[in-house]
């Protein structure tokens, strides 16, 4: 019992600890640079020390495909993401992006309004940086580990499949809808702190876009007869790298001299976005990350992750990353895009069904022994069926499978140093 309520609490206790001891580099770095390897050592080799003992590695081989294509389809997402992120940007040139004033946001009036109402220490652990989009990787990560603890159902790399699959999703259509319509930056110097664009539109802005913007005569004119009537002029003229087959994203990254020569690296040199607004990848994240805590695990640390996406949500607008309306429209979002995909995890289980159907074979000689009050007889009619539902669980793992089980968790880990790496600067 005492195993069991250990168990039970020990993954709730894990994630908080972790919070926490990532919380320390702004009260004590000193003191976190000491805990938080031991707290990553402590974990790795008490998830390792669990893979022997692990029962359900036959389960996780026929997730491995399903798993490695969401991958991939998360990959191909964010990599479609990080082009319309940098287009969203570069398609109306710097200028715009230093003159044109931030959006009027409610919800930021709701929080200056609300620092001036609440006591002190409240107003500063709202604005504390608590958790971030790492942190929420992380969390979850865990709980994909916690299979090994039979803490989560398994399989684990079903859940993981699942979380990439709707993260896909979930990018995809973040893409599409904040390429769709261009909102200014909460922050108006953004742009040029992180993008080395031209200052001018591209031609296609400059035809469609500029001679509209301001005249409400235009615009009328415009409504009027749906064609692009106004002549732009001379169009000025992008460098254009050559860049092989990959040239046509010249038009939507539109790179400058100083910034090397390879779409890629151009790519993989962006620091986040300042125009992909609707809606936030980062609460996409954290949502995505409290329902799979939610329906996976439950428990009180299930509302604890939920008040760290609130408390998330307000630091998003409270520091003009995004607008209050992107914050709500990521939480309904991820909600609802977890649902959608329920059927990819959890798994059909396999286990339940074969006992079922024993039970179903015996019932009529169970029904026998219970009328003549032939305990010994259903104990060992009930032992057969426990002995069948395991099925080749009962038998030790093959040389294959512990193969599988080693590749398993040293990709896993590699995948968490990765994502840990790449994500800590949020």
């Amino acid at each position: 019992m005492r195993w069991l309520a250990a168990r039970s609490s020990g993954l709730g206790i894990a994630a908080m600890s972790y919070v926490a001891i990532d919380y320390l580099r702004h009260l004590s770095p000193t003191w976190h640079s000491r805990l938080q390897p031991v707290l990553w050592t402590v974990l790795a080799l008490v998830a390792v020390s669990r893979v022997p003992f692990y029962r359900h590695w036959s389960s996780e081989f026929r997730s491995a495909l399903p798993f490695l294509g969401s991958m991939i389809f998360m990959l191909a997402a964010l990599l479609f993401e990080a082009l319309s992120v940098r287009f969203v940007t570069a398609v109306l040139g710097l200028e715009w992006h230093s003159d044109t004033p931030p959006l009027p946001d409610t919800g930021q009036w709701l929080l200056l309004a609300l620092n001036e109402k609440l006591p002190p220490a409240v107003v500063e652990i709202l604005r504390a940086r608590i958790i971030g989009l790492h942190h929420f990787l992380m969390l979850f990560m865990m709980l994909a580990f916690s299979v090994l603890f039979d803490s989560v159902e398994a399989p684990g790399l079903g859940l993981g499949a699942r979380y990439m699959f709707t993260m896909a999703i979930g990018r995809l259509l973040r893409a599409i809808t904040f390429v769709s319509t261009i909102l200014p930056s909460a922050r108006p110097w953004c742009a040029n702190a992180r993008f080395r664009v031209p200052a001018y539109p591209h031609h296609w802005a400059q035809k469609y876009y500029v001679p509209y913007a301001t005249d409400a005569n235009a615009i009328r004119q415009i409504i009027r007869e749906d064609i692009a009537y106004a002549d732009p002029g001379q169009y000025l003229d992008d460098y254009c790298p050559d860049w092989g087959s990959m040239s046509f994203l010249i038009d939507f990254l539109r790179p400058t001299t100083s910034e090397g020569s390879s779409w890629y690296s151009l790519l993989k040199k962006a620091g986040g976005g300042c125009n992909d607004l609707i809606y936030s990848g980062h609460m996409l994240v954290a949502v995505l990350t409290a329902m799979a805590w939610t329906e996976a695990y439950g428990g009180f640390s299930s509302a604890l992750i939920w008040l760290l996406v609130m408390h998330s949500a307000q630091r998003e607008v409270r520091e003009r990353h995004h607008y209050t309306v992107d914050c709500i429209v990521a939480i309904y979002v991820g909600i609802l895009l977890w649902k959608m995909t329920g059927f990819i995890w959890p798994a059909k289980n396999v286990s339940r069904e074969r006992r079922l159907a024993m039970l179903e074979k015996i019932q009529g000689r169970l029904t026998h022994a219970a009328k003549d009050s032939d305990i010994d007889e259903v104990r060992e009619l009930l032992k057969e069926v426990e002995q069948g539902s395991q099925g080749s669980q009962s038998r030790g793992p093959t040389r294959a499978m512990w193969l599988f089980a080693c590749a398993t968790i040293f990709t896993t880990i590699t995948i968490v140093l990765l994502a840990f790496t790449w994500t800590s600067d949020g």
